[in-house]
């Protein structure tokens, strides 16, 4: 009986960021800006690292790989949650669902693994200066990166995979501005305890292992701070170092919320706000906080711009 009173979905509807028809052209604008700035700003960190030789560095290499991931992070969710702000019938189909939510989950896993490499990176570099060349070669930047891209893959495979064997009935509207894991746990009617296991389990030991290794490397990074006797040079490495830290802890903090813990405590308004911090946020702040306050970096967009211009 139970199953013959179900009603089988093929398609969703997102009910997005907001319940009130009258916020939606000013989200519309506020997050069409964000979304602006993010595109700009990590494809203009992309284009100047790959066209300046003194940028071909592994430092470089990885922010290059972080801007690239964060704009395909973004342009993963935000196009689609702009289009649905002027959308009268905010619907996905179950196979765009999927798909979204694959590229949502392979993009956000290897934004986090890239933000553990990078303060290795940094702990290399600050702490052990001498060996940094020996340490961080071409060789091993490649592999780290390439190893951080196959286990978001793999995790994102996995998880789109225990995904397509749920059933969904009853309702077919997502709490959500995007497809995701625990709104679609959530909404399904199978048994979700496998999904649940591998989402805790995998995606946990995913964020868990990153924020082990950017909790020592920022640990060793302090401490290696504050034996510095220039009162300048402090400074400007706490300062470097602190903003870096905020976004790490930013990402990590809502990830951590998002996705640790069981679907039956989600709750849509709470988890949404949370969303906008990792979808929308960070990718931009990514770019502004890595790459833009960088001397070397700015004077490389200087030269690029003056080059266009002089070509034109």
């Amino acid at each position: 009986m139970a199953d013959e009173n179900m009603t089988w979905m093929s398609e969703f509807i997102l009910l997005g960021l907001t319940d009130d028809p009258r916020l939606e052209i000013p989200l519309f604008i506020l997050f069409l800006m964000v979304y602006i700035v993010t595109f700009m700003s990590n494809t203009c960190i992309v284009t100047v690292i790959c066209t300046s030789l003194r940028l071909h560095t592994p430092m470089y290499f990885l922010l290059s790989n972080l801007s690239l991931v964060d704009l395909c992070y973004s342009s993963t969710i935000t196009p689609n949650t702009l289009a649905n702000f002027l959308a009268v019938r905010k619907v996905i189909s179950l196979p765009g669902c999927i798909t979204q939510m694959f590229s949502f989950v392979l993009t956000g896993g290897a934004d986090i693994l890239l933000l553990a490499i990078m303060a290795y990176d940094r702990y290399v570099a600050i702490c052990n200066p001498l060996y940094y060349t020996v340490t961080m070669t071409e060789l091993v930047c490649i592999y780290l990166v390439v190893g951080a891209y196959c286990a978001a893959l793999l995790n994102a495979l996995i998880q789109s995979c225990l995904s397509l064997r749920l059933s969904f009935c009853k309702s077919n509207k997502i709490t959500h501005f995007y497809c995701d894991v625990p709104p679609l746990l959530k909404l399904s009617c199978s048994d979700i305890r496998t999904n649940e296991a591998v989402l805790i389990f995998i995606g946990g030991s995913i964020m868990a292992a990153s924020l082990v290794v950017v909790l020592l490397s920022y640990t060793f990074i302090i401490s290696a701070v504050l034996k510095i006797p220039s009162s300048k040079g402090r400074h400007r490495l706490f300062s470097t170092c602190s903003a870096h830290f905020l976004c790490v802890t930013l990402f990590f903090s809502t990830s951590f919320f998002m996705y640790i813990r069981p679907s039956s405590s989600y709750t849509m308004d709470r988890d949404r706000v949370a969303s906008v911090f990792y979808t929308m946020v960070i990718p931009m702040l990514n770019p502004l906080i890595y790459s833009l306050r960088n001397q070397e970096v700015k004077e490389s967009v200087k030269n690029l711009a003056e080059y266009v211009l002089l070509r034109r």
